[in-house]
């Protein structure tokens, strides 16, 4: 099993599975809790990272997160936890079987912060948490089923919610309408920053972002790892000055032209940080001419 120890302001650990772990089926998903709590290091963590549990494609989490409901008070001092923290080499985030949530919630009502990686078979169910102050999924399509439910969650102390959009070919199954009405009908007081990124209607998002209830509250937009152009690049150029609250504006990986990034670039000061790294160029097609603004993350 390889673990990472990183020593800072919080302990983190990942624990994740090398092929020749799991190649022979002695390990995998069943045995992550037992090696996790026979772990010298566990009792003093703050944040629980899961990596490849092996071959994550084949089989999904659910006995992870079970293995922490049925645990739950051996892990009550875990804040920070991470399900699917692995590269393509080991598996492509559109093949990562998820796990239900349903159920964690509940269970670690200490926990601040919630990555998942991976929406294949995601579910996260009701959601009810007064701690949590951060959500992130990770994936190339976000379901359907999933936005749903962050939409009716109750998450009064949410700071950050960072959603990769993703696209339709890879799970997405909605337009700029579903955004604007996730926006209207979800309701979290305390956000400070709003993340919708790694889409293929990044130009429509930024259009609804600003007619959304969180704009005047936030004090970072996150509209990166998208299909963001011009067409986008102009509206915030002229509607973020009137935005004073917002102190980050996040837009790397873009299509945007060179005239469109120096003038967001110029927008900097110490009032507000932008960035516009990461320029990609758009593919033509040499078959029908067809041009294609693909987001950072899909498959």
């Amino acid at each position: 099993m390889e673990v990472n120890f990183i020593l800072t302001e919080k302990k983190s650990k990942t624990f994740s599975y090398e092929y020749e772990d799991y190649e022979d089926g002695t390990k995998g998903a069943h045995t992550m809790i037992e090696d996790i709590l026979a772990d010298p290091d566990f009792p003093n963590l703050t944040e629980l990272v899961i990596g490849d549990w092996g071959e994550a494609w084949d089989g999904d989490c659910q006995s992870i997160i079970d293995g922490i409901i049925k645990n739950a008070d051996r892990f009550s001092h875990i804040e920070r936890l991470f399900m699917g923290d692995m590269d393509y080499e080991c598996c492509e985030v559109s093949w990562i079987m998820q796990g239900n949530y349903s159920e964690l919630w509940a269970a670690m009502p200490q926990l601040k912060a919630l990555t998942i990686k991976g929406a294949s078979d995601l579910e996260l169910g009701k959601i009810c948490h007064e701690n949590l102050e951060e959500l992130t999924i990770i994936c190339g399509g976000l379901p359907e089923d999933v936005l749903m439910s962050i939409q009716e969650a109750h998450l009064p102390n949410l700071k950050k919610l960072l959603l990769y959009v993703g696209v339709e070919g890879y799970g997405f199954d909605g337009d700029e309408e579903r955004i604007r009405t996730f926006l209207e009908k979800s309701n979290f007081p305390k956000l400070t920053y709003l993340g919708l990124t790694d889409s293929e209607i990044q130009d429509e998002i930024v259009e609804v972002v600003f007619d959304s209830k969180y704009i005047s509250q936030i004090h970072t937009l996150d509209l990166s790892m998208g299909s963001l152009t011009d067409k986008g690049g102009a509206l915030l150029l002229e509607k973020i000055p009137s935005y004073t609250n917002i102190q980050a504006l996040d837009l790397h990986y873009h299509y945007m032209s060179d005239e469109m990034t120096k003038k967001l670039e110029a927008l900097n000061s110490q009032h507000l940080a932008v960035d516009v790294s990461e320029q990609e160029k758009a593919y033509t097609s040499s078959y029908d001419g067809t041009v294609y603004y693909t987001p950072m993350l899909t498959e």
